[in-house]
């Protein structure tokens, strides 16, 4: 299922160490061979100050106890480096590790730099200092450090592209430690940023929401939340935008959320319209499933794109991760997902015929007759289905379905509210625009 593995189209779209990962998961799902994957970190590792793990691998890769001389000769040059931005960095980092005199900070930038300069003899140079040491800190794979200083770093700095490389920087670290809370936090603070009117310019504007975008998935694909708030990030105009415009690879994350969330029915409707215009330039077995049971009905497909709808959740990084249970591993998404996947089948199969032949039906849902029928009471039971079965005959009824005037009245008044909203700021848009010329 390599055909299906998206890593090199997210690559460029990740910080190098947040690629990690995802090479990590691809080694233990033994979708390539062992070497290239070692060939691909190396390659990775070279571009960064991580030069133990680089060597190590390297041993590994060419069985061999030795490493290349230019390896050696980069690892003095990060240690001796490394020792030269901690000395610049010391005066900064001393005061901010005395609680007395961290007191003394304010809210106000400009009076924290006049007071630092006047009675510590810290000045702008030594706070860059501390962005540089942070930074390589970062490199050298020392994430939990990294972050202390880039946020102690923000909090004195008053250059607004520094300030937003440094709240990147403190991202990518929550990350890789797994701070999925902390991590959402500061997702959301560079959303704030990324939007404001202020940004640099358009390009790096749309650039920055991809970006944004795919740095997101570690955190809403490992965060309790996190699936709801994927539909709540990607489902906006302007980031569903940038996804049809230069990556449309993401949708099969969108797509997954949808499935796997109940509570987003309004906005999906909409969703297997951008489904349905984008098949030209992304499909995978995921969006061809929607495409199959809401725009072609094509029952039949939809259970060979399930099958293989297994496949790629369980090769993806995002969404095939491993829980261990006791002596068992489960990948809770995939649960879900062929459960939902299956209701969304019977759900539009049922819509179509009033009466439904348990046999055909199982064979739709991909379920032998007995699972088939033990589900459906499942439904009934539950409330999820308004249908009665006759064993005799083995068949399903339906019961007429009349839709429920209040609720419909309620989805309409929400997508008024949603289209008022959005001409409100287009609105405002161009008469901001109008005003800055």
């Amino acid at each position: 299922m390599a055909d299906y593995d998206l890593t090199p189209r997210m690559a460029p779209n990740l910080d190098r160490h947040l690629v990690f990962p995802l090479l990590e998961f691809l080694q233990e799902r033994q979708l390539y061979q062992d070497e290239q994957i070692l060939k691909a970190k190396i390659e990775l590792l070279n571009k960064t100050n991580m030069v133990d793990y680089a060597m190590d691998i390297y041993k590994n890769l060419y069985h061999t106890d030795d490493v290349p001389q230019d390896m050696v000769d980069r690892r003095a040059e990060v240690v001796a480096k490394l020792k030269a931005l901690e000395e610049a960095a010391a005066p900064l980092v001393a005061f901010l590790q005395n609680a007395a005199a961290v007191q003394e900070l304010r809210a106000d930038k400009q009076y924290n730099l006049q007071m630092l300069n006047e009675r510590y003899q810290i000045g702008t140079e030594k706070i860059d200092a501390l962005y540089h040491y942070a930074k390589f800190q970062f490199e050298c794979g020392n994430y939990s450090g990294a972050a202390d200083y880039l946020y102690q770093y923000r909090a004195l700095c008053t250059n607004s592209e520094k300030s937003v490389s440094a709240l990147w920087g403190k991202l990518a670290a929550e990350i890789l430690m797994q701070n999925w809370d902390i991590a959402l936090e500061e997702l959301n603070r560079l959303k704030e940023i990324i939007d404001s009117k202020s940004f640099t310019s358009p390009m790096n504007q749309v650039q920055s929401r991809i970006w944004l975008m795919h740095w997101s998935l570690f955190i809403f694909f490992n965060h309790d939340n996190g699936r709801t708030q994927i539909i709540d990030l990607f489902n906006q105009d302007k980031y569903l935008n940038a996804i049809q415009t230069s990556a449309p690879h993401l949708l099969r994350y969108l797509a997954t959320a949808f499935i796997v969330n109940k509570r987003r029915r309004p906005q999906f409707k909409d969703f297997i319209k951008v489904i349905q215009q984008e098949q030209h330039s992304y499909k995978d077995p995921i969006t061809e499933f929607l495409a199959c049971v809401y725009v072609n009905y094509d029952f039949d497909g939809a259970q060979k794109k399930m099958k293989e709808c297994e496949e790629v959740i369980l090769n993806d990084p995002f969404l095939g991760k491993r829980v261990e249970e006791g002596n068992f591993s489960t990948v809770p998404l995939r649960d879900e997902f062929l459960e939902n996947a299956r209701l969304f089948i019977f759900e539009t199969y049922c819509r179509i015929h009033i009466r439904i032949d348990m046999g055909v039906l199982a064979e739709k849902l991909n379920l032998n007759y007995e699972d088939a029928e033990r589900w459906i009471v499942n439904l009934i039971r539950s409330s999820k289905l308004d249908a009665k079965i006759d064993s005799k005959s083995g068949t399903v009824t339906m019961e007429p379905n009349h839709p429920n005037v209040y609720e419909q009245l309620i989805d309409h008044t929400n997508a008024l509210s949603g289209r008022t909203y959005k001409s409100v700021s287009h609105v405002l848009e161009h008469v901001q625009a109008q005003a800055a010329r």
